[in-house]
């Protein structure tokens, strides 16, 4: 996504197209927009992180919002933040580079390619999006680490990457199909529709104004794309809760829980609510904190 801007386009203007292209993409993004990508997935985790662990279990189990949050208390509010090292690190590590190699690779592509701007941005966001999928291993992780079924086996990051090594390092990129696919889309429909949403917004005057619109404009975004992409992350979500064993492909995998969940299509949204509320909220701060950075620093 899954995995972005009201965007005026702020890649600075090329002087030479002999110019190499290492220092260019250096002096083009000036790790700005990878500092800024940064900060605003750490701030959004550190506050969304307890929603976020009520959908997982939604996800997984496919069971009601109360019964979800019955299971955390069971767990105790030492277990609240477990496993949260992995989606701190891959947050901050994936929107940095989605911010970042977006604005990079959007001004090299406008640079040395001859094609309409819609499609360069595109493609920018698809190769975004697939290089994020290298960090699927902090995601894997994640899901175990918020599965109470493996509580015992291993208490921390360290434990659980540790738990993955005899299964060789395929075993840390179970479920990178429906990731690069969910990252690829998500990143296309998000970098292409945040700039006509945020100009569709009242005209911002002021700085506050201009967080608000910034916040509503991800935020809507986020929901939409949460939304959408929701059944695609509930099959990711039950691949990566197995450890070792066959490899099941996407469709399998699908098929086996669409049976599960009776074939109802209501059914595979459970969580869908909570989700659209969370992404809400955690796009809105991630896009808000972003260009509120991207003024300041």
């Amino acid at each position: 996504m899954m995995d972005s801007e009201a965007h005026e386009k702020r890649p600075p203007i090329l002087t030479s197209s002999k110019q190499d292209i290492s220092p260019h993409i250096t002096n083009v993004g000036e790790m700005k927009h990878y500092l800024c990508g940064c900060c605003a997935a750490f701030n959004n985790v550190a506050i969304t992180f307890p929603i976020q662990k009520v959908l997982f279990r939604q996800q997984l189990y496919g069971i009601k919002t109360r019964d979800a949050i019955l299971q955390l208390r069971r767990d105790g509010f030492r277990n609240l933040y477990r496993g949260i090292l992995p989606p701190l690190m891959q947050k901050t590590t994936t929107l940095a580079l989605m911010f970042g190699l977006y604005e990079d690779l959007s001004c090299l592509l406008h640079k040395h390619v001859s094609a309409p701007e819609f499609a360069t941005c595109g493609v920018a966001a698809v190769l975004a999006g697939t290089t994020e999928a290298i960090f699927t291993p902090l995601e894997r992780v994640q899901t175990l680490l918020q599965d109470h079924k493996h509580h015992d086996k291993f208490t921390n990051t360290y434990q659980a990457f540790k738990a993955l090594k005899c299964h060789g390092i395929r075993e840390y990129y179970r479920g990178l199909v429906p990731i690069l696919f969910r990252n690829g889309l998500s990143n296309v429909l998000f970098f292409g529709l945040r700039g006509p949403i945020k100009e569709h917004l009242p005209t911002a005057t002021t700085h506050s104004a201009h967080l608000v619109n910034d916040f509503i404009c991800g935020g809507l975004l986020g929901a939409m794309l949460g939304f959408l992409f929701f059944p695609i992350n509930v099959v990711k979500t039950r691949i990566q809760s197995q450890i070792g064993g066959e490899f099941q492909s996407f469709p399998k995998v699908f098929q086996k829980i669409w049976l599960e969940r009776d074939r109802k299509l209501i059914n595979l949204f459970r969580g869908a609510h909570l989700n659209y509320h969370r992404s809400l909220i955690s796009w809105g701060i991630i896009n808000a904190t972003y260009e509120f950075l991207l003024k300041v620093i």
